[in-house]
């Protein structure tokens, strides 16, 4: 087999192919004898049919174009085979079906042309020392306080108040009625014996003011506006009338805060201890958020410092990869993925995701080069250490090792590889919320928003 490469833009190989005339016979040969064996025509038993018969009845010009078919596909992998080339994806043939048809002659040649998706070649520029900003995420000493607050909260004894009214942070047991300003009862909004905290975010902010001061036995009318945001649009920023009867009034007592406290909540003997372990915690969580916010940054600077023409086929592929976690995500939701993603959806949001999946090859391109020509290398035992961490949380599942080992790598690869770059980039921290999105990044959000948009239509329709 005769094979002429030509390199073509989008990292794609054009491949002219020169079949033999023993193949064009062969395979011209094998259609007559799958007519023959398989064809149904009046007068003959299936297989018994003469060669002349199905050549007059079949047309030469069908048993030509069956032979073709069936040719250019193993045509084309023995030339990708024979020149090594490194195809990914599917080949795409470039030649005219029906002048190949013309030329097809069983006994001699037949060139034909075919292209071929093959992995970018990528060029790096100045990746040494990046100069980066990243969201410094500060431990706020608050956290712990109100951490413990909220373990107090939990472990709380209700007793019932006695001589005073409704106060916040109390439970108040009430009966309610709500109607709209117009007179109108508000579906939902009636209730007896019904508990509510009085604490800010617990309820209606306006009814739990409006309960505040109330003594058990009292009815009071409460002018309520439902906030802009509340979960029923028909109810949203629309003021309303409450009619409340307190029943019952109720207050926490907590437990005190002293090192009996701390062995209830923890495994700690002390209240010193048992503070100092949260207050551990919420410092890791700052500095966990803050290396992140770093990575991030390094990831989106490698955009600018690779240059790589992408082939179509791995678009296509980090594409649908993005697809489908966004289907597991509004699976997990508990919404029909099946009529989230249909024939009318997909392609628009394909095309909103576009922008991302390029992103993120370019990312993947630059950590992998990176690596390359810096030597960073995974360690054996480095695989075998996660594998073993992973393997037994997927115990019971279909699990292709060679697949989870290759994944690894290429996941630890990628740290050693944001790592090291870390150690070189400039980095300025900056406070938490001083960074605006760059204009990528706001037209990559306003895609998956917009993608999100047409999943809401979608199953509004």
């Amino acid at each position: 087999m005769k094979v002429t490469q030509e390199k073509l833009e989008n990292s794609r190989i054009g491949l002219q192919i020169e079949v033999t005339g023993d193949q064009t016979t062969k395979y011209y040969e094998q259609a007559i004898k799958n007519l023959t064996t398989k064809a149904n025509i009046p007068g003959f038993r299936k297989g018994k049919i003469p060669r002349q018969v199905v050549l007059q009845r079949m047309g030469q010009s069908q048993v030509k174009a069956m032979a073709l078919e069936a040719l250019l596909e193993p045509a084309i992998n023995e030339a990708i085979k024979q020149e090594a080339v490194p195809a990914i994806g599917n080949y795409q043939i470039t030649s005219n079906f029906d002048e190949l048809l013309e030329q097809f002659v069983p006994g001699q040649n037949l060139t034909f042309g075919a292209t071929v998706d093959v992995p970018p070649s990528v060029t790096l520029g100045d990746y040494k020392g990046l100069a980066i900003k990243a969201e410094e995420i500060l431990y706020d000493p608050a956290q712990v306080d109100d951490f413990i607050d909220g373990q107090r909260r939990e472990k709380a004894t209700v007793i019932p108040v006695v001589g005073r009214a409704a106060q916040l942070d109390d439970i108040a047991v009430v009966d309610y009625s709500g109607k709209l300003a117009d007179g109108t009862e508000i579906s939902g909004a009636q209730a007896d014996d019904f508990d509510i905290e009085l604490s800010e975010g617990k309820f209606i902010g306006d009814l739990v003011n409006g309960i505040v001061g109330m003594s058990v036995g009292e009815t009071r009318n409460v002018n309520v506006v439902f906030p802009a945001d509340y979960p029923r649009e028909d109810l949203a920023a629309q003021p309303a009338l409450f009619n409340v009867v307190l029943k019952d009034l109720k207050e926490q007592e907590l437990p005190a805060l002293d090192d009996d406290f701390a062995k209830e909540a923890s495994d700690f003997d002390t209240l010193t201890e048992y503070r100092e372990s949260i207050v551990t915690r919420f410092q890791e969580q700052a500095q966990k958020s803050t290396d992140q916010n770093i990575t991030n940054a390094l990831e989106t600077a490698l955009i600018d410092v690779v240059e790589a023409d992408l082939p179509e086929t791995a678009i296509e592929r980090e594409t649908m990869n993005i697809l489908n976690q966004m289907a597991n995500q509004f699976s997990q939701y508990g919404m029909d993925v099946n009529k989230l993603f249909t024939r009318e959806t997909i392609p628009k949001m394909k095309e909103n995701c576009r922008t991302d999946a390029i992103s993120n090859l370019k990312q993947q391109l630059a950590i992998a080069e990176i690596a390359k020509q810096e030597g960073i290398t995974v360690t054996d035992e480095a695989i075998v250490a996660k594998m073993s961490e992973i393997l037994p949380q997927l115990a019971g599942e279909d699990i292709d090792e060679n697949r989870l080992r290759s994944y690894i790598t290429e996941d630890l690869q990628k740290e050693q590889t944001l790592a090291w770059l870390k150690d070189h980039a400039k980095v300025e921290l900056v406070p938490e919320g001083s960074l605006k999105p760059a204009d990528e990044d706001v037209e990559i959000e306003a895609g998956e928003a917009e993608a999100i948009d047409i999943l809401a239509e979608a199953v509004t329709e």
